[in-house]
């Protein structure tokens, strides 16, 4: 509990007391009850004493501050991936031997280091408003103690406007009403009133009526409340919990798991390649006698020992291909810029890549799939006579009263009947409508808003149209004349329990007038009357009742939320009320239970069917995910009929289709005997009525069955299924901090659309990351074929490993990073979702890695042994530098060469410099061999920028996606051969890494030795597109029979 934690644990005495205090259910308890067992009396308060004692029990009055993660843990965490392990034994192997080294020759040269001070850089670099509440204490009301003081116990007023700091349990009201809005914490649409009212100890959290939670806030009336529970034990305090224990069992991404599978199996590969790489060339520093069948007279040079532990150092430099973790960081980081141009923030770079296999959307309904503004379509009145009911459709999706008209609305000639829909309409209502540049929005509830708007539509009566109303104001002129005529006097809160909010009016008839809204089934159990299109009025019979129903329920299973309008006039307890506080109505008022009564033989006028209209690009956005094979399930605390109705419009479901098995209620779902079965259902599914614990029990069982789940939602209640969710998906607009602070990706315009392009982007990214990885590792695999080419044939080593750090680090580096720009394919969003556990490298891909690798050992070898044995290659003269020649013999028993009788080599020229080896003619095969070794560079750092091309497409050939579809992979093998270039040609970088100058004809053998990579590859990319089919055909049944 933050500073507070450091007491929480210190309890001694009191830990009997705190316990039963921990499970007192004050909800269930009368108010004396609750004051006898918080040893508390309402018009006192704790004592400060008293107050103090218990703080040091329970700590401070807010949430944990969990530690973040310090800058020394995450350069640690860097090191528990695979392949930065590897990596770093093979620097401080390194050092050690560079160490070594410089004691032996007299002196440490700089470029002894270079290599692991390169690696060890390249480690370090990936690593890198007060609240206030009033309260009683000691009989005195303190208007202003820190929130953070109050412990259970206290007793708090809270007023309109505040922001409720614990826990409490409802002692008294001080208004006649207090409504909460909770539906950050509790799902819930709108505010609800709150009672002194016990209720049933297993009541979920909605239930309770007589509490208030923190972090809730008050938006009508003023009340007394007894702190219960503060700081963690709060609902808000346990969905803090929540959250922290689901970021702790975050998983790893599907690629960071590839990633670490693909570094055990290399590791288990270097391994082996090390291993016999030094068994070959045991024989040069360990040799023996066999003396009677026995090996006798063991010698052992430390010196080659050493030199070919190198050698495998090197070997393990090269298998790694320590640029991927910075690649794919860059990559990921363009992705959310790209994602962000398209409204979806991403707040955490590895989910750009899980996106991107998602196979199931939880999507929410309101605000994702409509638009989160109510709009009135239609409207229902009663004709002439008993029985008969009149309908008229409303244009329009915004608050915008000029967006639309009434369709035949009689303009002018407003009869009784739609007068007094108006008048109730604009009269009994709260909200309010306000223009912010070229929109306009709500002020207050939103259906009570749409009301509002649908009033300017209709006019009045003496003929005054919603045209009058644009002037900015004059928004609402209609509602304002209708507020004069009719004054209000009191207002009958809206509750749960009658589900309708009356007025009491002073009429300009002289008379006083109660007027009604509500839910249509409530107002018709209390009307008995209805009010025909004259204005006369009329008992309400059997047959208009189903009528009426009837016309409910059509409106219902068209996705309409309907309110019904009626009144009473003169009733009877308010005849001569005035507001006066001394008056006997005012009693009724300060009673929520008597308002029923004063709501009762109503004569119903009307009802409206709202809805918040799907947006227009859903229904596209649904066929596109059903294209790319992700399943879209909605989960929405709406009604059954009204959820089904819209998920039929946006194409969830079809028109006419059965979906008795696809649509349940969130309890339905939870005593649903096989759930797992229910969710694997392919086509959109459907749970209404929703809790926030359904959606957590939804996404466990999703994971649970391999499935990648996205899930959206936007209140406090929401953020453990964000958090448990692979994706959690919080809204930009509608959201809470709490919601955007736990999810993975933020909409900024709350629109299911984004989430499917951003997906789209997901797929593409992944798809750009598997080419610069398909390019890097084919190329290390080259580096290796090299290394151990040059060990199994025994000729001089042709790259030292600072050369091969330089090739892996820097010259690849910018063309890894071009094809994360690789243009998405045309297709992507028509192929279904890749399997979290489908194989980063499958078996055909690793193949065409050994063909290709080996071509690059077989090349960087070749260059060097053509050098020293060859004066011409394919018609290029290489004789120009006036080098010696030796036999393929000789080159591969170079270590014999002091045995070699009258053995002798001309010196050559490399640039501006000459080299002589008039005093060691051995030495042609050490120092001598930097020509043959630039080469072996320059054939490496060629053969990779050819193979980079091989990259942009796994399949399609270069004839199909030329080299121009990425302009940024070109302009990086530009940068790549330009930083090449500098250290050849550079005096300064060419002595440190050990290579020379190339003449024209050494580069056209070098172009010459690298161009049929490109050939190879697309030979086997033309039989990878023949058995494409085949191979998909085999992998998939293989991968069901693991699933079963």
């Amino acid at each position: 509990m933050g500073k507070g934690s450091q007491n929480y644990g210190k309890r001694g005495s009191f830990d009997t007391n705190s316990s039963k205090q921990e499970t007192f259910p004050a909800w269930a308890k009368d108010v004396n009850e609750c004051e006898e067992e918080y040893q508390v009396s309402r018009g006192v308060g704790l004592s400060n004493a008293e107050a103090e004692k218990r703080r040091e029990i329970y700590g401070y009055n807010e949430l944990e501050k969990h530690e973040g993660t310090s800058i020394f843990k995450l350069v640690l965490e860097q090191f528990n991936d695979t392949l930065v392990r590897i990596l770093l034994v093979a620097a401080v192997v390194s050092f050690v031997l560079a160490y070594l080294d410089g004691e032996e020759g007299g002196e440490k040269e700089i470029t002894a280091f270079v290599e692991p001070l390169v690696i060890f850089l390249i480690l370090i670099v990936n690593a890198i408003v007060v609240e206030q509440a009033t309260v009683i204490r000691d009989g005195k009301r303190i208007s202003n103690l820190p929130a953070k003081e109050l412990v259970p116990g206290d007793i708090v007023e809270l007023r309109v406007g505040d922001k409720v700091p614990a826990d409490m349990r409802v002692m008294g009201l001080i208004s006649s009403t207090v409504r909460v809005e909770q539906g950050s914490l509790t799902g819930e649409s709108e505010a609800v009133s709150k009672t002194v009212k016990v209720v049933p100890e297993n009541s979920d959290i909605q239930g309770k009526k007589c509490m208030v939670f923190a972090g809730t806030t008050v938006v009508n009336g003023n009340c007394i409340c007894l702190v219960t529970q503060t700081g963690m034990n709060s609902e808000i305090g346990k969905v803090h919990s929540q959250i922290h224990e689901a970021s702790q069992s975050e998983e790893d991404t599907p690629l960071k798991k590839k990633l670490n599978e693909f570094g055990e199996l290399l590791t288990l590969i270097i391994g082996v390649i090390c291993a016999l790489v030094w068994l070959i060339n045991v024989k040069y520093f360990l040799s023996w006698e066999y003396v009677d069948g026995w090996p006798r007279n063991f010698k052992f040079s430390f010196e080659k020992c050493t030199y070919y532990f190198e050698i495998a150092v090197a070997l393990a430099v090269a298998a790694i291909p320590e640029g991927l973790p910075a690649v794919i960081t860059t990559c990921l980081a363009l992705g959310t810029r790209k994602m962000a141009q398209k409204n979806a923030l991403v707040r955490k770079l590895p989910s750009v890549e899980t996106l991107g296999c998602t196979t199931v959307i939880c999507s929410d309904k309101t605000g994702t799939l409509t638009t989160n503004q109510m709009a009135v379509t239609k409207l229902v009145a009663v004709g002439s006579r008993v029985g008969a009911l009149r309908s008229f459709n409303v244009e329009g999706t915004t608050y915008s009263p000029l967006d639309g008209k009434i369709e035949g609305w009689p303009v002018g000639r407003m009869d009784a009947n739609l007068q007094m829909i108006a008048k109730i309409a604009a009269v009994c209502n709260d909200a309010g409508v306000e223009q912010s540049g070229n929109h306009y929005v709500a002020s207050g509830m939103p259906t009570e808003a749409a009301l509002k708007v649908l009033v300017e539509k209709m006019g009045f009566p003496e003929g005054s149209n919603h045209g009058s109303s644009s002037n900015d104001k004059d928004l609402l002129r209609c509602c304002q004349l209708w507020n004069k005529l009719e004054q209000r006097v009191a207002t009958l809160e809206f509750d749960r329990d009658r589900k309708s909010m009356g007025v009491i009016v002073n009429s300009s008839s002289g008379r006083k007038s109660l007027l009604v809204k509500g839910a249509v089934e409530n107002l018709l159990e209390r009307s008995s009357h209805i009010q025909l299109l004259d204005g006369s009025v009329a008992e309400l019979d059997q047959y208009s009742r189903e009528l009426i129903l009837q016309s409910l329920h059509e409106m219902s299973t068209s996705a309409l939320r309907c309110l019904g309008f009626a009144y009473k006039d003169d009733p009877e307890e308010f005849k001569t009320y005035n507001g006066d506080e001394d008056h006997p109505a005012h009693q009724l008022l300060l009673n929520p239970a008597s308002y029923s009564s004063i709501e009762s033989r109503l004569v119903f006028v009307g009802m409206v069917g709202l809805r918040d209209p799907p947006r227009k690009e859903v229904r596209q956005a649904i066929e596109d995910c059903k294209a790319a094979g992700i399943r879209v399930m909605v989960i929405t605390g709406d009604n059954k009929n009204t959820a089904e109705a819209i998920c039929r419009e946006i194409g969830v479901f079809g028109p006419h289709e059965d979906i008795s098995t696809r649509s349940l209620t969130g309890k339905e779902f939870m005593t649903h005997r096989d759930q797992k079965n229910h969710l694997r259902q392919m086509e959109g599914l459907l749970f209404s009525r929703a809790e926030p614990r359904h959606k957590q029990e939804i996404v466990r069982l999703l994971k649970e069955d391999g499935e990648v789940v996205a899930m959206t939602g936007d209140g406090v209640n929401d953020a453990p299924a964000l958090k448990l969710a692979d994706i959690g998906i919080a809204m930009g607009i509608a959201g809470t901090e709490v919601a955007k602070e736990a999810s993975d990706m933020v909409l900024a315009d709350d629109n299911f659309s984004t989430i499917v392009a951003a997906v789209g982007e997901g797929r593409s990214i992944y798809d750009n990351m598997k080419a610069f990885i398909r390019y890097m590792i084919s190329s290390n695999i080259g580096e290796v074929a090299s290394i151990f080419l040059t060990a199994a044939l025994g000729i001089p080593e042709g790259m030292i490993p600072v050369q091969l750090l330089w090739v892996n680090l820097v010259t690849d580096g910018p063309p890894a990073t071009a094809l994360g720009f690789n243009p998405p394919d045309k297709d992507i969003m028509k192929k279904p979702p890749r399997r979290s556990d489908d194989s980063l490298i499958t078996a055909w891909i690793l193949f065409r890695y050994l063909v290709i690798g080996l071509y690059v050992g077989i090349a960087t070898v070749g260059v060097f042994i053509i050098w020293y044995t060859h004066d011409t290659f394919l018609g290029i003269d290489l004789s120009g530098d006036g080098h010696s020649l030796v036999t393929y013999n000789q080159l591969a028993h170079w270590d014999q060469c002091r045995t070699w009788k009258d053995f002798s080599v001309k010196p050559f020229t490399a640039g501006n410099q000459v080299f002589a080896f008039d005093s060691n003619p051995c030495d042609y095969f050490q120092s001598g061999k930097i020509k043959a070794s630039t080469l072996s560079l320059s054939v490496l750092v060629a053969i990779e920028m050819f193979n980079s091309l091989n990259a942009l497409s796994e399949d399609g050939s270069l004839l199909t996606m030329p080299p121009w579809v990425n302009p940024w992979l070109l302009l990086a093998m530009s940068v790549s051969f330009g930083l090449h270039f500098l250290i050849l040609y550079v005096p300064f970088f060419a002595q440190i890494f050990g290579i020379v100058p190339l003449s024209l004809n050494e580069w056209l053998l070098v172009l010459a030795v690298s161009l049929p990579v490109i050939l190879i590859d697309e030979i086997l990319k033309f039989i990878g597109r023949c058995t494409s089919s085949w191979r998909y055909s085999v992998a998939r049944p293989s991968s069901k029979r693991k699933e079963e």
